[in-house]
């Protein structure tokens, strides 16, 4: 009996041991997709690291007691029973695209991925069908509308305080660190915001979201700094205008196996993201 339950103990702390793997190969995705050495760029940050993930540290009421009305149990901008978004619209001054946009707590969001044309810019494995369908990746640099000279990976960016309108349109500008962080309290928590945030198709492996507030992030993947592409239907990376360091800026990641949402600070100016802007 001793040894037969001496066996079950090292074999529930093995099991432990390999689902403690498996979170941790499922976490460094929030890095840099180079998994081969760079061509025309320094490949020192071309492997994944988990060490630039971090949640946000405050939580907010869940939007699913604080919706509620007499007549019906609402989450977001949805009732139990049926679809009651109310999308605005933005339209670009700039090339007459259109996008819907929506209202999450206080902040105004574009509800889809910009798809703005800039130097720096890219649609996901060079196909234009791709761009329609997720919006453009695009260099920390561009993002923010400045020069690789300028604000490109080993050079310190300081952009001034405020909004910053980057690649966004007139009025719209990209979302900081402390912005994304609001959201993701309007939307019950980082722990479960992923989920809330997602769209509700789209995702490999059955990882779709509920969509709960309109946000409907797409997995767009990403454009690594070695110019290749991966990580199409399985993860979502958003920018962020707020600088780490002379090589890195905070993005907002999304997972297709994880109902959290993460803040990553070790994200090479040099990959290629999506970018949701947030009205003034």
């Amino acid at each position: 009996m001793r040894k037969f339950g001496m066996n079950n103990v090292i074999a529930s702390i093995a099991k432990q041991s390999l689902l403690a793997i498996f979170l941790s190969i499922a976490l460094v995705a929030c890095g840099d997709d180079s998994s081969t050495s760079s061509n025309d760029d320094d490949s020192s940050l071309s492997s994944w690291s988990s060490k630039g993930m971090i949640g946000s540290s405050s939580r907010a009421k869940s939007s699913s007691s604080s919706a509620k009305s007499s007549s019906s149990s609402q989450i977001g901008c949805k009732t139990e029973t049926e679809d009651i978004c109310e999308y605005g619209e933005l339209v670009d001054d700039r090339d007459g695209q259109t996008y819907k946009t929506v209202k999450i707590g206080d902040q105004v969001w574009m509800a889809e991925n910009l798809n703005y044309e800039a130097d720096s810019s890219f649609c996901h494995n060079n196909k234009e069908s791709n761009c329609a369908k997720y919006g453009r990746l695009y260099r920390w640099p561009a993002a923010v509308g400045k020069l690789e000279s300028e604000c490109g990976y080993g050079y310190t960016c300081s952009l001034p305080s405020g909004n910053i309108q980057g690649v966004c349109p007139n009025g719209w500008h990209l979302p900081s660190k402390a912005e994304w962080e609001t959201l993701f309290n309007a939307a019950g928590g980082s722990s479960t915001a992923g989920t809330k945030l997602k769209s509700t198709s789209g995702w490999n492996h059955s990882g779709e979201g509920s969509d709960a507030f309109g946000f409907s992030a797409l997995p767009a993947g990403n454009r690594g700094d070695n110019g290749i592409y991966g990580s199409e239907g399985d993860d979502a990376f958003f920018w962020s205008s707020t600088e780490y360091g002379n090589s890195s800026a905070y993005n907002m990641y999304l997972f297709y196996g994880r109902d959290d949402v993460y803040l990553c600070y070790e994200s090479s100016k040099r990959v290629g993201y999506s970018v949701r802007c947030l009205q003034d």
